[in-house]
């Protein structure tokens, strides 16, 4: 059967987890589409990573997309707007975007940009991030939310906001927050806005599970949201708390999760609306996933359900519980974060070799056999559809003996490579025989893991897929180019970091998350380009310095219909030098510089090499402690 793109897009899960902005044109290449629309701008990454080249730009580097960022801004927007309008609820929508997720200026910008004409604002979890949102966050009528524990300094950052008009929300995580507050607010002639974070008891789903509910680490138990209102009430003050929070975790997996979590919150929130609370805003904190694998099902690196069914709940939930309570409507503040920035950005790298571990290409010679070599030919011989599982035991049987055998002395390297390499052919042969049999034992199915060649990458899993390695975070991974072709071969990627755990081994499949992934067999003297996507949110920043590979290099391009390639660079970050991730280990490009010349120069003066390549060598040695920290 011949192979056609339509293939290569089951095969990859193209359209499940690209949710239409990703798509395999009919030449066979990766496409972009930035507005969903196939009628519109269609950017092909292999173009983008011709033009990085011809502008100097190495691989690995990140692409970033950023009409999909305003996108996906403008969408979440969208969809509450319509979904408050059909509900006829009288709230509105206050979206804020957390920046914890993604830091980088431009990603931040880019997303005030878009949340412009919407009432879309920011929330930061540490002064720094406070310090970006304050000047940042230049749309006046949207909300900029502060979390996390906070100290003097963070609550006077917060008020120099209220002095400049600005809607800075200080959310309180703990009882003792609310008096520090209390306290230096009378420095100020201006009255802050606050909002208090709940506990919930409503449990938790996914890897995150327990960053809300009883034991969280933030927010107000009930007692303590009683107490509050109350000191509030006392000192005069209850006029400053406009806001109920509260959490659900991150990257939720199962709709009714967060069906019960809302459900208890609006609870809460118009009990304290009874108590007195002049609540203005329920903010349902973030939470919202990605659907990584394609499987539209509640495992932690998967949905079950779509934006638009979040918005509804949230949206009728809250209206009907209100409702019951004969408490108004409040305006509704969101912090996502993941589902905004995960589809923006992916890494481009290149495949400079292949490692194929169940090698069967070793000439083997037969002659005067020892027994044990008389046996695995035996047993390959004999393979069939009856009899594999025991042929395979039989076979691993005997290359432990040999190993027992050459430790004794009692066969040589040369036979001992000879019954590897028969072994090797009998598991490849069973692999084979069995790839299209249903229950098939475990046993023989990781196999496939087991012999399946490495190709080794020009990246860092450490600093470009920090949750792959940490958390095992499945992020889809497939070619850049060749669609057409069927991909034949059954591989893992490991990438260039001198340790064992530097390697992907979870992928994107048609049914689940697999432990290969299909590649096609390299072209020799042709460049072979694989994208590692959904990296914008949290990887794009989390990256560490693992055997001082440091940031990749960076292009950000903008889609442009009056463009023959329908896309431009607008602009590219160069990613670390050496010298940049050793000089934030504490040492000196210059000093460093300086030894090797003293070094070199004690070779000249001992004659142990001429000046001239003395010279040469000092200045390669300069030159490449200012380049890129990856392969070329």
């Amino acid at each position: 059967m011949t192979w056609k793109t339509n293939d290569s897009e089951k095969l990859y899960q193209v359209q499940r987890w690209g949710e239409g902005y990703f798509g395999i044109c009919q030449s066979g290449n990766l496409c972009v589409y930035p507005t969903k629309d196939k009628s519109g701008p269609q950017i092909t990454i292999q173009k983008v990573i011709e033009e990085m080249k011809n502008e100097g730009v190495q691989l690995p580097a990140v692409i970033r997309f950023h009409d999909i960022l305003r996108s996906k801004v403008q969408e979440i927007n969208q969809t509450f707007k319509k979904e408050i309008q059909d509900a006829k609820y009288n709230g509105a929508y206050y979206g804020v975007y957390p920046i914890k997720v993604n830091q980088l200026r431009e990603v931040v910008e880019e997303i005030v940009d878009a949340g412009s004409e919407f009432t879309y604002g920011l929330e930061a979890g540490s002064k720094a991030e406070l310090m970006t949102a304050l000047t940042y966050n230049t749309n006046k009528n949207s909300l900029t939310i502060l979390n996390g524990y906070k100290d003097e300094e963070f609550f006077k950052l917060a008020m120099l906001g209220r002095k400049l008009k600005k809607k800075m929300v200080i959310v309180i995580e703990k009882f003792t927050e609310l008096e520090q507050l209390f306290h230096l607010s009378k420095d100020y002639d201006v009255e802050p806005i606050i909002g208090i974070r709940a506990k919930l008891s409503s449990k938790g789903s996914g890897k995150w599970a327990e960053s809300g509910g009883d034991f969280s680490k933030f927010g107000l138990s009930i007692p303590e949201i009683i107490k509050a209102i109350n000191f509030l009430k006392v000192n005069n003050k209850i006029s400053w708390l406009k806001l109920f929070h509260f959490h659900v975790g991150s990257q939720i997996p199962d709709i009714r999760t967060i069906k019960s979590c809302i459900t208890e919150g609006a609870r809460i929130f118009c009990h304290m609306k009874k108590l007195g609370a002049p609540l203005e805003f329920f903010d349902v904190g973030g939470g919202v996933g990605v659907n990584y694998d394609g499987t539209n099902s509640n495992c932690s690196s998967s949905i079950n359900y779509n934006l638009t069914d979040y918005v509804r709940d949230v949206v009728y939930i809250l209206k009907d519980i209100c409702e019951v309570e004969n408490i108004d409507h409040p305006n509704i503040v969101t912090e996502s974060g993941r589902a905004i920035t995960a589809h923006h950005s992916c890494v481009v790298f290149d495949v400079f070799g292949q490692n194929k571990i169940a090698k069967d290409d070793f000439n083997i010679d037969i002659t005067n056999p020892h027994l044990l070599i008389k046996n695995i030919v035996e047993f390959y011989e004999s393979l069939n559809i009856t009899n594999y599982q025991e042929v395979y035991n039989d076979a691993c049987m005997v290359k432990d003996q040999s190993l027992d055998a050459f430790k004794l002395g009692v066969i040589s390297l040369e036979e001992r490579a000879t019954i590897e390499t028969l072994y090797w052919k009998t598991i490849n042969a069973i692999i084979e025989l069995t790839k299209n049999l249903d229950n098939v034992p475990q046993e023989i199915k990781n196999l496939k893991k087991s012999t399946a060649t490495q190709y080794l990458c020009n990246f860092s899993v450490f600093q470009s897929a920090a949750d792959s390695w940490a958390i095992k975070q499945v992020l889809p991974v497939m070619p850049i180019t060749r669609h057409a072709e069927e991909p034949k071969v059954q591989a893992i990627l490991a990438d260039i970091t001198c340790d064992s755990d530097g390697k992907i081994d979870n992928f994107v499949s048609s049914a689940e998350c697999g432990k290969t992934i299909m590649l096609h067999d390299l072209n020799e003297n042709e460049p072979y380009y694989l994208g590692l996507f959904l990296t914008g949110a949290y990887q794009d920043i989390m990256g560490d310095m693992h055997n001082l590979f440091g940031r990749v290099n960076e292009v950000h391009v903008y889609c442009d219909d009056d463009d023959p390639t329908d896309f431009y660079i607008d602009e590219v970050i160069f990613g670390n030098s050496k010298a940049n991730v050793l000089q934030s280990m504490q040492y000196n490009a210059g000093q460093m510089s300086q030894m090797v010349k003293i070094m070199v120069d004690k070779e000249i003066k001992d004659g142990a090499m001429k000046p001239r390549e003395g010279v040469r060598l000092v200045d390669f040695f300069e030159n490449s402690i200012y380049g890129y920290t990856y392969l070329k």
